[in-house]
């Protein structure tokens, strides 16, 4: 299923439109990796926000699941409109030969339904639209180069205050939040039993990110869980009348998973920051620590 170099990798559009520069910026890049590029069919197409109405961003991303050509599919960019369009997408013959979708944000509605359904292993990664300009890492790119090709992941981060440390290993799934909470109850909704969590976020209120998380416990989502791994929370927004006064998004999702006995991990260094390291969805992974650092570890 991972890469190797001749093999080729198709970037699509399911949310926000895309400019050309970003795309050839990005094309680039993979074909330095000695990767094939396929660009969709119709990615450059413009409707409101979107890259396309609906059934073109829906016949796109089917065109590259159906073609047994494929090794992976890179999302272009997130923004918002992949919602719009999963349910009208056949995964029957991308079942029969998987490869692997690689994306964050916006895409997170595409791990989710894959993992939930389908059981297949996802990338949440860079994407095209972050790979250059002022989202530029090197770091970034190279663990996104190194988890395509079969690469073991070998992550430390600094240990954070609100941590609740213990060691855990298990299946790691997840991706956006606010997605995450929009996909509640429908065909796409994660079972997060047994589980490893994956959060991160970007643009919120901060009373939003708590009645996301309230919302997720109330419906049962953190009973089960057996760890969270937390993410970037950036760009956070405060009401003219504060919600939060001297708390940051931390220590507002601690207050609502504090009560667990679950291993909770703060800072993980993935999400809508520069440095965004690539991690495999659906997939297993190991968290260990001592007393500075977090150990993240993916075979």
């Amino acid at each position: 299923m991972y890469l190797k170099p001749n093999s080729t990798i198709a970037i699509a559009a399911t949310a926000r439109h895309i400019d050309k520069d970003s795309i050839n910026n990005a094309k680039q890049i993979f074909e330095s990796w000695g990767l094939k590029v396929l660009l969709s069919n119709y990615l450059f197409e413009h409707e409101d926000s979107f890259a396309g109405n609906d059934e073109i961003r829906a016949l796109g991303l089917q065109q590259l699941l159906d073609n047994p050509e494929l090794d992976a599919i890179v999302l272009a960019r997130g923004g918002y409109g992949t919602v719009r369009i999963i349910d009208k997408i056949d995964f029957t013959n991308f079942r029969k030969k998987p490869k692997l979708i690689a994306g964050f944000s916006d895409g997170t509605v595409l791990h989710a339904h894959v993992n939930q359904n389908f059981g297949i292993q996802t990338l949440h990664s860079c994407m095209p639209i972050t790979m250059q300009g002022k989202y530029f890492n090197e770091q970034t790119n190279q663990s996104f180069k190194n988890v395509l090709f079969g690469n073991a992941i070998n992550y430390q981060f600094e240990q954070h205050s609100l941590n609740n440390c213990n060691h855990v290993e298990g299946e790691l799934i997840g991706g956006n939040l606010s997605v995450l909470f929009s996909l509640l109850g429908s065909p796409s909704d994660l079972n997060l039993d047994g589980k490893i969590l994956f959060i991160e976020d970007i643009g919120e209120y901060y009373y939003h990110i708590d009645r996301m998380m309230q919302g997720l416990d109330r419906a049962g989502k953190f009973k089960n869980l057996k760890g969270l791994l937390v993410g970037g929370m950036s760009d956070m927004n405060e009401n003219a009348a504060p919600f939060a006064f001297n708390k940051n998004c931390y220590q507002i999702i601690n207050e609502v998973v504090g009560k667990y006995n679950f291993p909770v991990f703060y800072g993980f260094p993935a999400g809508h920051e520069n440095l965004n390291l690539c991690v495999k969805l659906a997939a297993n992974c190991k968290i260990n620590f001592d007393k500075e650092h977090v150990f993240f570890n993916q075979e």
